[in-house]
């Protein structure tokens, strides 16, 4: 595949060695028609070759792989090229145009400059209604990043409780241990048939009933997570509230409630510390010991590693056409978002193991990868859900230094992701795009994301959004005297 780039690197430095195409031809023993061709980008150059010319420029081989143009001029003539590659750009119908070393910089500026612009009041244009709920999103990430995903005060809930029904401190949590638990708020827990297919639980705060579905509704490992997200609202004090905002966190920290008391902070961290120090931390390993969900296991993980372990990482949910439905970082991997910064909704380069988990052969075991990118190179290890419809996969990761410590860190999957750079994986090749664009029409499959699934025609906020209010009360007036 040609290089620009490379090209591009090849004739800066030729030029300052002086040199003559005639003179590096004789060097390297390739027609100057040839080394011609590989500057203006159009030949692929193999290793020994790229060798041999970093020895005639007197040059090293990681200056001409350098990513980066060499000069703002080549960067200008490079940015042209790309942008006569988008389809927005193609639609015009514009013969091409070619910069000559007679075209002024500032042209190449202007025309730079006007397309950049272009776009970004296209993309402007696009956003999706919801501006206030996402921003109440994008809020929350910011705030649980900085706390790096730790709530103290949830965590001294969670173990008071724990220490009050007498959790021997080891291990998962019995199904005895977790009634008292509901007992010792002055709740009780019913399994029901018919359950609103709009809800995960019901509660009645005038009876103290919690309803959840009947066990061949919902696992076992599912129900105790429910019963203890349900729970945590009453024992966190939450409130009703018209704002979104206040639903989200109370969600988050009804959510962070359960897995503090499913996979307690003492047990867990002398659990994970005791796999750090044998470079074998493992979320299918947290997931077992503490009969958890995967994703719990991974959720629990980021509560806990940066505080106790020092260590920094990223959890995505994905499905898998790879558009992201919940994620969080503080390691500064680098996530697509889009112009307000929000993740959800957005599509992961295909490049990622997140993606790449699903074009493997063994889809549904664990995908370790390692993928560079533009900011440097991490390590992620992957699990697809595939009960769910679509499936999904849940994502942890770290960056290099910190993958040591993981099982699956001496998997020999690598990738390499320029994104944002659109050509990466964001746009279909030139040829493939002239020979269909206009052919083309696909249908797109329904979908929704955290900040776009929500019920577009209610008139206003409600403060259980998504969920059909009649039906709860009807199932209340059955299941209650």
């Amino acid at each position: 595949m040609p290089q620009p780039i490379l090209g591009k690197r090849v004739r800066y430095f030729r030029k300052v060695a002086k040199l003559t195409l005639d003179d590096v031809s004789a060097v390297v023993g390739k027609p100057p028609s040839y080394l011609s061709q590989l500057e203006n980008g159009q030949n692929d150059p193999r290793a020994s070759l790229v060798e041999a010319l970093a020895d005639a420029l007197d040059c090293s081989i990681q200056e001409l792989n350098d990513p980066a143009p060499p000069t703002r001029r080549d960067e200008l003539e490079l940015a042209v090229e790309k942008a006569q590659q988008d389809p927005r750009y193609q639609d015009l119908n514009l013969p091409p145009f070619r910069p000559t070393a007679k075209t002024p910089d500032e042209a190449l500026e202007h025309i730079v400059s006007l397309y950049t612009a272009v776009v970004s009041l296209d993309e402007a244009a696009s956003i999706r209604p919801g501006d206030d709920e996402r921003k109440a999103n994008n809020d929350l990430r910011r705030l649980m990043r900085d706390q790096n995903n730790y709530f103290a005060d949830i965590e001294m809930e969670a173990q008071k409780v724990l220490d009050s029904v007498g959790y021997d401190g080891t291990g998962a949590i019995s199904e005895r241990t977790l009634t008292d638990i509901v007992a010792y708020y002055g709740f009780t827990v019913e399994r029901v048939q018919g359950l609103p297919g709009s809800t995960r639980s019901i509660t009645d705060q005038r009876g103290r009933t919690i309803f959840i579905p009947q066990r061949n509704s919902v696992p076992n490992r599912s129900a105790r997570s429910i019963i203890l997200q349900t729970l945590g609202h009453f024992v966190l004090g939450h409130r009703d509230s018209d704002e979104f905002s206040d639903y989200l966190r109370q969600r988050v920290e009804s959510n962070y409630f359960a897995g503090a008391v499913l996979a307690p902070e003492r047990a867990a961290v002398k659990f994970l510390t005791e796999s750090y120090e044998r470079q074998d931390i493992s979320v299918e390993d947290l997931r077992e010991v503490f009969y958890i969900s995967y994703e719990s296991a991974a959720h629990r993980l980021t509560n806990l590693a940066t505080e106790h372990l020092d260590m920094t990482l990223h959890f995505l949910r994905s499905d898998d056409e790879g558009v992201i439905w919940k994620a969080y970082q503080n390691n500064d991997v680098p996530m697509p978002t889009d112009l307000d910064g929000t993740a959800e909704g957005q599509r992961l380069c295909r490049r990622w193991g997140t993606r790449q988990a699903f074009e493997s052969d063994s889809a549904y075991d664990l995908h370790y990868q390692w993928t560079e990118t533009p900011v440097g190179e991490y390590w992620c290890v992957t699990y697809v859900e595939a009960d769910r419809r679509p499936p999904h996969a849940v994502t942890i990761g770290t960056d290099a230094k910190q993958a040591k410590y993981f099982r699956g860190s001496d998997t020999e999957r690598r990738s390499i992701s320029t994104c944002p750079d659109p050509m990466c994986c964001q746009q279909p090749a030139a040829q493939q795009s002239n020979r269909w664009r206009r052919v083309a029409w696909p249908s797109a499959r329904d979908r929704s994301h955290i900040t776009s699934g929500l019920p577009a025609e209610r008139p206003a906020f409600t403060k259980f959004p998504g969920v059909d209010m009649i039906e709860v009360y009807e199932f209340l007036d059955r299941h209650t005297k």
